[in-house]
C-alpha cells in the first residue's frame, strides 16, 4: 500500500518547485532579452562599418588614390584597405589617426558618416530678440530638415546646452545684451573646436571684428534660406546635413 505524504510536506515541495520554476522562467527571459539586445547591437555595428567604409572610399577616390597607393602610405596591405572599404573590418584607433593624416582630413571628417548615423547634426541659434529668433528657426529647419534646430535667447543657456550636446553649427547674434557674440563663439569653441559658427547682426560694420575670430561666416540680418545655404558652403568643419542643406 502506497503511503500518502503529509499535507505540510506536499506544501513544502510545491513551494520549492514554484521557486525553481520562477528562477528558470526569469533566466529564460534574461537569455532571450540578452540575445535580442546582442542581435540589435550587432546590427548597429554592422551599419556603422558600412557607413565608415563608404566614407573612406569616397575620401580615397576624391584624392585619386588607389587602394594600393593608400595601403603603401599606411604601411598595410591592399587587402586590409579593401576590408575597411567593404565594411568587413574597422581600423583600430591608431590606424584611424594615420588614415586621417594620409587623407589630409580631420578625424571628425573621417568619422563623419558614422557620426551622422548615430544622431542628426545639432544646429543652434542664439539671439536675445525673440521675434528674430522665432523668425529664424523655421528658416534653419527648412534648409536643414534633418538637423535638430534649437534656439536660445540667453548665452548661458547655449553654453550649458553645448556642454551636454555636440553642436555642429551655431548662428550667433553679435550683440547679446551685456554679452558679446564674439565671446560666446570663443566659449563654444573651447567646448567643441569643431563647432561651426556663423555670426548674425544688423550692422555690417561688425564684420571686421567677426573675421578676426574662428568663425566660419557672417550674415547681415534678416536671415534668409539663400543666405544660410551660402554659409553652409563655407563651413570650416563640413557635416552631412541631408535634404536641402546639402
Amino acid at each position: 500500500m502506497q503511503q500518502q505524504l503529509p499535507t505540510s510536506t506536499i506544501r513544502q515541495i510545491s513551494v520549492v518547485f514554484k521557486g525553481v520554476f520562477q528562477i528558470v522562467n526569469t533566466n529564460l527571459r534574461f537569455i532571450v532579452s540578452t540575445a535580442c539586445f546582442l542581435q540589435y547591437d550587432v546590427t548597429i555595428i554592422e551599419n556603422m562599418n558600412i557607413l565608415f567604409a563608404e566614407n573612406l572610399k569616397e575620401l580615397r577616390t576624391e584624392r585619386n588614390l588607389s587602394q594600393q597607393e593608400l595601403a603603401e602610405r599606411m604601411f598595410v596591405t591592399r587587402s586590409t584597405v579593401a576590408r575597411w572599404e567593404n565594411g568587413s573590418r574597422l581600423p583600430d584607433a591608431s590606424m584611424i589617426f594615420r588614415l586621417a593624416e594620409c587623407l589630409d582630413v580631420t578625424i571628425d571628417r573621417l568619422l563623419n558618416a558614422t557620426s551622422d548615423y548615430e544622431e542628426p547634426p545639432i544646429v543652434i541659434m542664439v539671439d536675445d530678440n525673440k521675434i528674430v529668433l522665432n523668425g529664424g528657426l523655421p528658416i534653419l529647419e527648412a534648409v536643414l530638415p534633418n538637423a535638430t534646430v534649437i534656439g536660445f535667447t540667453r548665452p548661458s543657456q547655449a553654453i550649458e546646452y553645448a556642454k551636454a550636446n555636440r553642436v555642429a553649427l551655431a548662428f550667433l547674434d553679435i550683440e547679446l545684451g551685456t554679452t558679446s557674440g564674439l565671446d560666446l563663439c570663443s566659449k563654444l569653441l573651447d567646448i567643441n573646436p569643431n563647432t561651426n559658427v556663423v555670426y548674425l547682426t544688423a550692422y555690417g560694420a561688425y564684420s571686421i571684428d567677426a573675421w578676426n575670430t574662428a568663425a566660419s561666416g557672417f550674415m547681415v540680418k534678416p536671415i534668409t534660406e539663400e543666405g544660410v545655404r551660402e554659409q553652409l558652403k563655407k563651413l570650416r568643419h563640413p557635416f552631412q546635413a541631408g535634404g536641402a542643406g546639402e
